[in-house]
């Protein structure tokens, strides 16, 4: 039990299996019925919580993970209040857009050279954890897959 334990643990931090898998303790569930408003995100994107920046723009901004799952860990978000990719409409579609055509600028500026995988988490089956669209760009070391 106790290899099987270190074995979970080990694959969870190179993200082969979410937490919660094999009895281990999970993330919060995530609270359908916050507002986007009122999460963390929506205080870094308002500035009232310090980050560390990576980029920064009018519409966006990618800024480090406090609790990094991969040598490199950034988070790209809106600074527009949106709950998750499943909330995302077609009058976003030019937000949306912005926000994926900054990753390179985002990677560009991170140790990346070698590769690195975007993540979208949504709702409670995915993992979301902060009820405010945002991407991982997860790198730094090789990847494995599937991711879980």
């Amino acid at each position: 039990a106790m290899f099987l334990s270190q074995a979970v643990r080990r694959l969870q931090h190179t993200c082969i299996i979410p937490r919660g898998v094999a009895g281990m303790a999970s993330k919060p569930a995530l609270d359908t019925k916050i507002k986007p408003e009122d999460t963390i995100f929506a205080k870094i994107a308002r500035k009232e919580i310090p980050s560390k920046i990576v980029y920064e723009d009018d519409h966006v901004m990618a800024f480090h993970d406090v609790s990094p799952q991969a040598p490199v860990h950034a988070l790209l978000i809106p600074k527009a209040p949106i709950g998750g990719i499943g909330d995302v409409t077609a009058e976003q579609a030019d937000l949306i857009g912005k926000l994926l055509s900054t990753v390179p600028v985002v990677t560009s500026k991170l140790p990346l050279e070698e590769g690195y995988r975007l993540v979208i988490n949504e709702g409670k089956h995915g993992q979301q954890s902060v009820r405010w669209l945002h991407i991982h760009i997860l790198g730094g070391r090789q990847l494995t897959w599937p991711p879980g």
